[in-house]
């Protein structure tokens, strides 16, 4: 199995060149976040990553997780590496300073999360959740639960957790049935909550729980969500955790991947009822958690960049050493390794030009999250977080599509040895699968892209978004370079399809709402090619500057090449998808229920 090596080198590209630091560090907060110190950063994340997480991955794979006594333990050696984790300040790269966090851009922390993922993805998602569930409180709590709560919560001393899902109620949260009745200063919650990450462990000293539920009077339907804190430990007076609160896991899901990492079924109430904390205001659950699961949603989808590129490494170190047949232009002689045969190598460049683009489009929109929430003038906060808004969902649904066909063709340069565990190729695409699914399937975001975020502005910040990437365009075509018209011609078609596609699912919202859903998630994975282009493309240009000056001419090479591909050979995708999408629902809605 490979030794998982982050591409920093990469990473300073697209942080420096393309997401723009040198714009975070004059916003206020951001002053100290200087290309020393995020090279220092990415440096001892990847020693950690490297050295500590990733020799985990494959133990992890195999030992699993276990419940015992109603209480979960970890595989082995995963409570020693969360606990330097913690003592690193790893988990409060970007948390608040007044909690006890560094207080660095989101732009840094999404580097590191492409990190922890791509070293051990199970042990990267307790961190991930718990960033979501800080956040949430963060910002809907009460200054008392603030207090009590986010310092241990922020160091990552204490994790937290998401639940939404009951047995009878998955993505559809109007059917949430969880009780919460209302006690002297607190709640008594009861219910039963699934598919709960890192529901209980072993690693921290405290579980914070953020469980919706309804109060007795609460309306019908989603306007009657609250949204409670719930302590796997009461607090005592001088903040330690005191006494086991009416909460446990009764059970562990035994999954395709991802085993280390426990998916639990949580009890709330089995005896007197788990003593909860209203977060926010009554009946706008639904609304606070939505905080949460945009921050969860956004860090998925750096989930799907971190095992893709991973899976990329493991493919490329094994066709380098794997020994297999001769050139087609060459009858005799000695055998050659696979990384020289045509195929191989378009597996490579299609597995590497789409985590380059992945991360690119990733790291940007992280950019732009900080510009949204530090920017001094409000009307440029305001556009920074309708471009966040419109693109969380590509995002989300993109890259955790490409990493599971990332995986997969990981597993065929493999060939049958990657149909094998002992090489460990599977184990990725095993783990990769639940990506599309978890934080709301690819047809949820999808949903969301089309339905909501483009109608709500009648496409206006699309049409900004598109703007913007004409001026790539433009830029390509000043720049005079053979190569770079070839880039930009075939950036010119994804955008037109991109605009053409937008333009049919407006119209098709009021004419016919079923077609446009049915074509949603092609819109989508459209808008992710074609945004990966943009990208790509602005590589494209920054790499060719860097040539021109003699700088580092292997990587800036290689940068060329890469974008190159991806121009030629994965950005026409969004010319074929406009053809899918303009055709609409009528095939897909064609047959009666009972005929399927």
């Amino acid at each position: 199995m490979t030794t998982y090596l982050a591409p920093t080198r990469d990473m300073r590209f697209v942080i420096e060149e393309l997401a723009g630091l040198d714009r975070l560090t004059g916003l206020p907060g951001y002053e100290d976040a200087t290309p020393d110190l995020v090279e220092a950063i990415l440096d001892e994340a990847a020693k950690l990553a490297s050295e500590v997480l990733a020799p985990l991955n494959k133990t992890g794979d195999t030992q699993g997780v276990r419940l015992e006594a109603g209480s979960v333990f970890a595989a082995d050696g995963f409570k020693e590496a969360y606990q330097q984790f913690v003592e690193g300040g790893w988990n409060g790269i970007s948390g608040a300073p007044d909690y006890g966090g560094q207080g660095l851009p989101e732009l840094v922390l999404a580097a590191t999360v492409e990190i922890w993922n791509a070293a051990n993805m199970s042990f990267a998602l307790c961190p991930l959740l718990n960033a979501g569930a800080t956040e949430a409180l963060k910002q809907h709590g009460s200054d008392a639960l603030k207090a009590q709560y986010l310092p241990n919560m922020v160091t990552g001393a204490w994790t937290g957790t998401m639940n939404l899902t009951e047995p009878q109620a998955g993505s559809d949260l109007s059917a949430v049935r969880a009780k919460a009745i209302p006690e002297a200063g607190h709640y008594r919650i009861y219910g039963q909550k699934i598919f709960i990450t890192w529901g209980d462990h072993d690693l921290a000293d405290n579980v914070i729980h953020l469980v919706l539920a309804r109060t007795p009077d609460a309306p019908e339907g989603v306007k009657g969500i609250s949204l409670f804190l719930v302590p796997k430990f009461l607090v005592n007076a001088d903040g330690s955790p005191g006494e086991r609160n009416d909460v446990h896991c009764v059970s562990l899901e035994h999954k395709l991947g991802i085993h280390a990492s426990p998916t639990c079924v949580m009890s709330f109430g089995d005896q007197d009822g788990a003593i909860g904390y209203l977060v926010g205001r009554e009946n706008k659950g639904l609304a606070h958690m939505f905080t949460m699961m945009n921050e969860a949603r956004q860090k998925v989808g750096i989930q799907g960049l971190g095992i893709a590129d991973r899976a990329y490494q493991q493919a490329r170190d094994y066709a380098k050493d794997r020994v297999q047949g001769r050139p087609l232009d060459q009858k005799s002689g000695d055998r050659v390794a696979i990384i020289q045969h045509p195929d191989v190598r378009r597996m490579l460049m299609t597995m590497k030009s789409q985590v380059e683009a992945m991360r690119a489009f990733a790291y940007v929109m992280a950019a732009d999250m900080d510009l949204a929430h530090k920017h001094p003038d409000a009307t440029e906060r305001q556009r920074r977080q309708a471009r966040v808004d419109l693109l969380i969902p590509v995002l989300k649904g993109w890259c955790t599509e490409l990493g599971v066909e990332i995986t997969s063709i990981g597993v065929q340069v493999h060939g049958g040895m990657g149909y094998i565990e002992e090489t460990g190729a599977c184990q990725y695409l095993r783990d990769a699968r639940v990506a599309p699914i978890y934080e709301g399937t690819t047809g949820i975001q999808a949903a969301d892209l089309v339905g909501r975020k483009l109608a709500m502005d009648q496409g206006a910040a699309m049409a900004e978004l598109i703007q913007e990437m004409r001026d790539v365009q433009a830029g390509l075509t000043r720049a005079g370079s053979a190569e770079l018209m070839v880039i930009g011609e075939s950036l010119t078609a994804g955008i037109q399809a991109l605009e053409q596609a937008t333009q049919w699912a407006l119209q098709t919202l009021h004419q016919d709402p079923n077609a446009a859903a049915a074509a949603s998630g092609n819109y989508l994975m459209l808008t992710g090619y074609v945004c990966g282009g943009w990208q790509m493309a602005r590589a494209a240009l920054a790499a060719k500057a860097k040539l021109d000056a003699g700088e580092d001419p292997g990587f800036y090479g290689a940068k060329l090449a890469t974008v190159r591909f991806y121009a030629e050979q994965i950005l026409p995708q969004a010319e074929a998808l406009l053809k899918i999408v303009r055709s609409g629902g009528s095939s897909a809605l064609a047959l009666p229920a009972e005929q399927f």
